[in-house]
C-alpha cells in the first residue's frame, strides 16, 4: 500500500520512529504503517548514515514493540519528554 503524507505527518512519523518508547504499533495506529512500512519510509527519508544509525538503534529494542515491552509500560513516551511552559 502506498502512503502519501504531508510535511507535518512525515516529520511526526520520523520523530516517533526515533523515539525509544514509541512502539511501531503506535505508528501503525496513527498512520496505518506496519513496521516494514516504517523501515522503508525511514530509508527513503533519511540520509544513508542516519538510516543505518536508526536501524542499529531500534533493532532488538524491546520498547519499540508493544508485545515485548516490560509489564507496566503502556505509554508511548517518557513522562518528562514533553515539557509544558507555565501558565
Amino acid at each position: 500500500m502506498k502512503h502519501t503524507f504531508n510535511e507535518e505527518d512525515t516529520s511526526r512519523i520520523i520523530e516517533m520512529a526515533w523515539e525509544d518508547r514509541t512502539p511501531f504499533e503506535a505508528i501503525a495506529t496513527q498512520f496505518g504503517m506496519i513496521e516494514s512500512d516504517v523501515i522503508r519510509f525511514m530509508r527513503y527519508h533519511l540520509k544513508s548514515g542516519s538510516f543505518k544509525l536508526w536501524r542499529k538503534r531500534v533493532s532488538g529494542r524491546a520498547t519499540k514493540h508493544a508485545m515485548r515491552r516490560p509489564e507496566g509500560i503502556e505509554r508511548g513516551y517518557c513522562s518528562t519528554q514533553y515539557k509544558h511552559r507555565g501558565k
